[in-house]
């Protein structure tokens, strides 16, 4: 009997402390969250996964912003019957995407690169279908997920008048060879070299020129019969102002090997001629490729650091832009 009770006590004492485990709701009390992954990331790796989901942010909002536009026209031109303007994917780095003004950040951000003034340009002005990005080379520009970016673009109807963009607009090369891994081409002054290593940078230049071979085959499969329009860039030269953000790209390696201001500046524009000259031959090449004449087109003043030139430099590139537009499609900007 004794022994009864004693198991009744027991049993009675579990199904009380089985009680005070539930909450007042009658639920039983939540287990400890497990850390979500992103939590458990390296600080470096936290930050690059919410630097792409900005950028896929800022991505999607163009593309529904631009087919808001094109939907408006489709609207007019069932009306009124009128002149539709052209249409155009861009794809690039912060020549076609540079949200600063000069090297000062503002809020909110203002895009002030070429895409953002040709926007405004011509008669009537074009629609551009903006999907480009800063700090891309050509080998992420031309690389598969960018590709997979391009194509959902190119497949999409909402994004086009006719099935399809008038034009691509493609800028990429400039981040190939700027930045940390300038120094990779550059012989130390005191080897007696002109500065860039012949063999060295011809391989730069056979790396950017399977990606521009890439981009002619994309277009081919999967947008065919559409121009690309592409540019050199301009005679940058190094120099140390730069945004809080990033930079300089040049100066820093040339110091390293041994080179001034001046020289440096020959090195460089030794470097973007080679590149102009590459895809002079591209063009050539029966690619349906147009190389926009922008080498030459910016003053000293215009620059505001060793890649971006202020503003107003931005919009006489887009009146470069133009112009070589208008002239391939006459009437139609």
């Amino acid at each position: 009997m004794a022994a009864t009770k004693r198991r009744r006590r027991a049993a009675s004492s579990s199904a009380s402390k089985k009680k005070a485990r539930l909450s007042s709701s009658g639920k039983r009390a939540a287990k400890p969250k497990v850390r979500a992954l992103d939590e458990r990331l390296p600080e470096t790796a936290r930050l690059q996964a919410s630097l792409r989901e900005s950028i896929e942010r800022d991505i999607a909002d163009r593309i529904e912003a631009h087919q808001r536009e094109v939907a408006i026209i489709k609207a007019s031109l069932r009306r009124e019957g009128q002149q539709p303007p052209l249409v155009l994917l861009a794809h690039g780095d912060s020549w076609f995407n540079y949200p600063l003004n000069g090297n000062s950040v503002e809020l909110p951000p203002r895009d002030t690169d070429i895409i953002a003034h040709l926007k405004k340009m011509g008669s009537p002005p074009p629609k551009i279908l903006n999907i480009s990005h800063y700090g891309d080379a050509t080998t992420d520009e031309m690389g598969l997920p960018k590709q997979q970016r391009l194509i959902a673009a190119l497949r999409n109807p909402k994004n086009w008048l006719t099935g399809k963009p008038d034009a691509i607009l493609f800028s990429g090369g400039g981040n190939d060879i700027a930045g940390d891994p300038f120094i990779i081409y550059l012989d130390y002054k005191d080897s007696n070299s002109g500065g860039l290593d012949a063999e060295r940078f011809a391989g730069r230049l056979a790396s950017m020129r399977a990606s521009y071979l890439d981009l002619f085959l994309f277009r081919t499969r999967y947008a065919p019969a559409v121009p690309i329009f592409g540019h050199a860039y301009d005679w940058a030269r190094p120099m140390q102002p730069h945004p809080p953000c990033t930079g300089p790209w040049m100066l820093p390696s040339l110091r390293f090997a041994q080179w001034n201001i001046d020289e440096g500046t020959l090195i460089i524009h030794d470097a973007l001629k080679q590149f102009g000259d590459m895809l002079a031959k591209l063009q050539g090449g029966g690619y349906d490729f147009t190389v926009v004449p922008t080498q030459g087109t910016l003053a000293k003043e215009d620059w505001a650091n060793e890649l971006h030139p202020h503003p107003k430099g931005f919009g006489k590139l887009a009146q470069v832009f133009l112009t070589a537009l208008q002239n391939r499609f006459q009437g139609r900007i």
